[in-house]
């Protein structure tokens, strides 16, 4: 049994699909699969179900999962005992980003730090911030920039990079285009457009929206800022955004903040208190582009 047999593992569990798979670990899909079948040779098992376009995992895959992962992650931890000794920083650095993003600062870290340590590799892995956030817990992960109505994720430290208040955004011939500030309950008598669960203003929307025994009429979802104001401005509903986002549109769309919304939208990068010489090595260049000088 092989390290890397046991990351192609991991990569297919987690993508469940060996194209994806075969991407994220740099090999071709038959590299990934001829390897996949040498290991579950070795367990006298099949790890996945292969039967349906989605590939899922067996009894036995299930079982497997948390110690390859574990097996991964001390692979790691022996490595990153040897750096801290020498200073050196290499290996690789995940780097989660919530879909949609548009935040360029990222990418001028990103940038820096791999001019700075040119010995790491560096992977860059799109999803929504719930499960970015669940991907840092469990290792797959470094660190991720992610939405969220909470400061700090439970478990995680953060860097709070954007907060701000949620807005209501309508076209000029919309009935509430003469507003200059809307209430929650008045919002829930349109449409609404949104981002989807998982993102950090769907959950300061939804909470808000609890928090009042209200359910707004969710007509229309979209995870990009563009894409919700595009459908607003034709009349298909009422955009839900950020304060920035909403300004980026001002040509077409009146915003109109949520008066009883007090809990910001956040953006924020979060990754584990311990975090190994990689990310240590990545904040300070992450802080400089952000403009967030010192440590959290």
């Amino acid at each position: 049994m092989e390290l890397r047999q046991l990351e192609y593992f991991v990569a297919v569990a987690e993508e469940r699909n060996f194209t994806r798979a075969a991407e994220r670990v740099h090999i071709s899909q038959s590299g990934v699969s001829a390897q996949i079948r040498r290991l579950e040779h070795e367990l006298g098992a099949e790890l996945f179900d292969r039967s349906a376009r989605t590939v899922t995992l067996t009894v036995a895959g299930e079982a497997a999962l948390a110690h390859a992962r574990a097996t991964l992650a001390s692979a790691e931890a022996v490595g990153r005992a040897v750096d801290e000794v020498t200073g050196l920083v290499r290996g690789r650095l995940t780097v989660g980003m919530v879909v949609g993003c548009t935040i360029t600062p990222l990418f001028d870290a990103l940038a820096a730090f791999r001019t700075a340590h040119p010995g790491v590799d560096v992977l860059l892995r799109e999803d929504n911030s719930d499960r970015l956030v669940e991907y840092v817990r469990n290792g797959t992960v470094d660190l991720a920039l992610v939405g969220t109505a909470a400061a700090t994720p439970d478990g995680l430290d953060a860097l709070t990079i954007i907060s701000e208040r949620l807005v209501a955004a309508v076209p000029p011939d919309h009935p509430l285009a003469g507003r200059k500030h809307l209430a929650l309950r008045e919002l829930t008598a349109h449409p609404v457009i949104c981002m989807p669960r998982g993102t950090g203003l769907r959950a300061v929307l939804d909470e808000a929206s609890a928090a009042q025994d209200l359910r707004p009429a969710i007509a229309l979802e979209a995870g990009a800022a563009d894409a919700i104001a595009d459908l607003a401005a034709r009349g298909l509903g009422v955009a839900v955004l950020s304060t920035s986002m909403a300004a980026a549109h001002t040509d077409r769309l009146t915003p109109l903040p949520l008066t009883d919304v007090n809990v910001p939208a956040l953006l924020a990068l979060v990754w584990k208190p311990t975090p190994h010489p990689a990310v240590h090595a990545f904040l300070p260049h992450a802080r400089e582009a952000f403009g967030t000088p010192g440590a959290p």
